[in-house]
Parts: structure tokens; sequence; C-alpha cells
């Protein structure tokens, strides 16, 4: 076999013809059709048994949840109003915690992710966000990044996520006057941020969000999304920890990260093999499982999402992909 043949065998795979083709409009829009009834049904059903703040039940279902109705899907607007509301009363309750910089249990993560719900939820600055964002100016402020309160993967386990969503709340919610410190920290953010090397995609997915944050220069975001492609497996997905198999959580958080950068359009074929593999991972009652990895350490309570002991992390990872999806269809057409 001569030399030529052999290198058209070895690089025929990166044909452009071979690309597979992307999925079609309407089994986007299938997806998350299929999908909403089971979050809507969890969302309603969690204040039910509990009524403090969650990232699994308010943040990202409100991201979805906005993202979906902005895409022209019908959502009750007590969806969004009602988890919005019940994260303002959580923080509200703990409010002289927050004045005094001792916060609540969760720390950065909790909340960040809070103000990042009434943030997505249209809440204005008050004296709660100003609160709220007070305590995350001051956490860490002898350090150079933020640090979670939690070791609960993926969701609570990294300091890029607990940075992204202390930056992100310091750039929507921060007082004029703190404008000099938020600008000292959001610097030395941005420069540990780009000389920290990230583990896994929870890691990559947060640093990629928090460097475009941070307005880290053009070439340090492509880098990062160079770094979060070229993870992505064989199906088109990621998956949460390196070698392992691809799931929702990890797949949605990073084409929402990606297409966050404004580098990856959400009809490029690195967007479009994610969107692939979220509409066949999806299971016939429209949601997405994945495997808890964290230890329970809240009472079992049943939320109206299925799984049992993995409902929540499922909750979130269908949230994700819902939210992927639906950044993939034009704003404003029709359900």
């Amino acid at each position: 076999m001569t030399a030529a043949i052999l290198i058209l065998l070895a690089t025929s795979a990166a044909l452009p013809g071979d690309e597979p083709e992307s999925p079609k409009p309407e089994a986007v829009r299938l997806a998350v059709r299929k999908a909403l009834p089971l979050i809507l049904k969890s969302v309603g059903e969690y204040p039910e048994h509990r009524d403090c703040f969650s990232c699994h039940h308010q943040a990202v279902p409100v991201l979805a949840l906005s993202t979906a109705r902005a895409r022209g899907f019908a959502i009750p607007p007590e969806a969004i109003n009602d988890p919005v509301d019940l994260t303002e009363e959580d923080l509200r309750g703990s409010i002289e915690s927050y004045r005094k910089g001792t916060g609540q249990p969760g720390g950065v993560d909790r909340a960040g992710y809070a103000l990042f719900t009434l943030e997505i939820g249209g809440k204005a600055p008050d004296d709660l966000t100003d609160a709220v964002a007070g305590y995350l100016l001051g956490k860490d402020e002898a350090r150079d990044h933020w640090r979670g309160a939690s070791n609960r993967p993926p969701s609570e386990s990294s300091e890029f996520t607990a940075t992204y969503l202390a930056l992100r709340s310091l750039t929507v919610y921060g007082k004029p006057d703190q404008k000099d410190r938020i600008a000292s920290r959001v610097e030395k953010a941005r420069l540990w941020l780009e000389a920290t090397t990230p583990k896994d995609t929870e890691d990559r997915v947060f640093r990629l969000l928090a460097m475009k944050a941070a307005s880290s220069k053009g070439e340090r975001v492509r880098k990062g999304v160079d770094d979060l492609l070229a993870t992505r497996r064989d199906d088109g997905g990621w998956s949460q920890l390196d070698g392992g198999k691809s799931d929702a959580y990890a797949t949605g958080s990073a084409l929402f990260a990606l297409q966050a950068t404004g580098l990856v359009a959400t009809s490029s074929p690195d967007y479009q093999r994610g969107l692939q593999f979220l509409i066949a991972d999806q299971k016939p009652d429209g949601s997405w499982f994945v495997a808890s990895r964290s230890k329970p350490f809240q009472p079992y309570f049943e939320s109206g999402f299925p799984y049992g002991k993995d409902q929540f992390i499922s909750m979130a990872a269908s949230s994700w992909a819902v939210t992927a999806l639906s950044l993939a269809i034009p704003k404003n057409g029709p359900d």
C-alpha cells in the first residue's frame, strides 16, 4: 500500500463530509417540549417539602425555564416567580448574617447561585442583594479567588464554580461605591483563573465562564474553549470526570459555557454534536438520568422528579439540558 493511500486513510475521519448531521429543529423543540412538564412539576412540588434555596430546584431550573420561555414555550409565570420568591425569602431570613459577613451554610456557592436565580428572575438591586453581594465581596478577600464551603460534586465542589458565581454576582449586584474593591478582586481572580489548571469538566466549564466574566483576553478565552472541546467524548457529549460516561449535566453545562463566550455558535458542528447526544440520551418521560456522586445530608423526600436518591442531580442535569437545547432555538418562535 502506498504512502499516499495510508495518509488518505489516516485522515479520512476528519473530512468535512464525514461530520454527523445536525439534529432537525423539530427534534430539538420536541426534546424541550418533552422535558418541560417534569421540570415544571418538580419545581412546584419542592416547596411542599422544603422552604430553603437549592441550586437544583431553583437556580438551574429558573435558567432553563426562562431560556425556554424566551424561545416561545408556554411557561406559567408562577413557575419562575415562585422559585425566585422562595430564593428571596430564604436569603432575607438570613440578611443580618450576610451583613455580618457570615452568610448561610453553603457559603459562596449558595449565595452565588441564589443571586444568579434572582438575576435570571429579573430582581432589581435592593437592600437584600446589597447584603449578599457585600458578603461575597468580603469573602476570601485575602485570597485571589473564591472557595466553596463543601465537597458535593459536581455543583458544589469546584473553586472555579464558586469564583464564577461570585464574579457574576458582583457584576450584577455590586454597589457603585464598591467598584474599586470589586475591580481589584476581579483582577486577582483573572490572574488566578489564567494560571490554574482545571481537573474535570465542572472546573473547565466554570473556569471558562469565569474568564469571560473577568474579561480575560480573547486568546485566553479561546484556549479555554479549546480545552473544553478537547475533552468531548466520541458520542458528542461530555462526562463529569475525564474518561467517564457522557451525561446531561456535564454536556448541558458545557454547551451553555461554550455559547456564552460568543466563540461557539449554537449552529456550529461542535454545539450540534452536543445536542445530538442530549436528544439521544433523553428518557421517554422527557427526563435525563444522572447518578449522584454526593453523600446525602438532608432527610429524603420525593420532589416529583424520578430516580429516587438521584433525583436532585437528575433535575439539575435535565435543566442544563433544556437550557442548552433551548439556546439553539430562535427566540420568540412559535411553540
